[in-house]
């Protein structure tokens, strides 16, 4: 595996919503049909960590790469969704802030210029992921859960970015894509699999913190002559092995 291309560093969001009488629903997304990475695939939010997250972190008084992370998985959910995981912003504050970041304005200084600060603490590591298929791209991609503010409302997609964006239980997620009426990655999956379990986000930030997030790589083994694609059975997953051909076809 020499020849792959080294991971690039990414941060995920899992934004999550109670839903009285029913699962908690998640902040999902649809990549176009274009993009070089997971085309046309259902996701969550996120996206390369970069300079400006590390220079936002460190302004903000941390200059570590989880709190880099963090920062990229909230800022990367305004892009591409309109929805801020941030408490207290009014729906006009989200608009100057997403139009700020497109713009490519510093993170900080739109947070600083609302009087607004970060919970970063509010964002609870969940899983980290990095595959080594050969893909356009490689991530390594840390996931984080968290709440989402009262009162989110309906995702706007970011144009050319996003195909749709919605909110949607974990099962309904599945379903879909059991159906075959939408399809998603190998990590998508696993970590939808291991979301339709919890009752509530509490429910999910305690299974969180239940488990080591440890970086999982996929690997390919034969079961009874066929290639499986494997994951290890002991970080919260409900699913740890799939045949390499329906892997793929997701």
């Amino acid at each position: 595996m020499d020849d792959l291309p080294p991971p690039v560093p990414a941060a995920t969001l899992v934004l999550m919503r109670d839903v009285p009488g029913g699962p908690p629903e998640l902040l999902m997304m649809e990549r176009p049909g274009h993009m070089a990475f997971a085309a046309g695939a259902l996701v969550f939010p996120g996206g390369r960590i970069d300079a400006q997250d590390r220079a936002a972190a460190e302004r903000l008084g941390d200059a570590s790469e989880a709190a880099a992370a963090r920062i990229a998985a909230v800022r990367e959910t305004i892009e591409e969704t309109g929805i801020a995981p941030v408490p207290g912003l009014t729906d006009t504050q989200v608009g100057i802030m997403r139009t700020g970041l497109l713009a490519s304005r510093d993170f900080a200084e739109l947070l600083g210029g609302m009087g607004v600060a970060l919970d970063l603490d509010g964002l609870v590591p969940f899983a980290r992921w990095c595959p080594n298929f050969r893909e356009t791209r490689r991530f390594d991609a840390t996931f984080f859960v968290a709440e989402a503010p009262a009162g989110a409302g309906t995702p706007s997609p970011q144009p050319g970015e996003v195909t749709r964006a919605f909110w949607s239980s974990a099962r309904d997620v599945l379903a879909d894509l059991d159906s075959g009426q939408a399809h998603a990655i190998f990590p998508t999956r696993r970590n939808l699999e291991r979301l339709a379990r919890y009752a509530s986000f509490a429910e999910a930030r305690a299974d969180a913190d239940r488990h080591e997030v440890r970086t999982i790589t996929p690997w390919v083994e034969e079961r009874d002559g066929r290639p499986w694609v494997c994951i290890p059975d002991d970080l919260g997953y409900p699913v740890t092995a799939e045949l390499l051909e329906t892997a793929r076809r997701r």
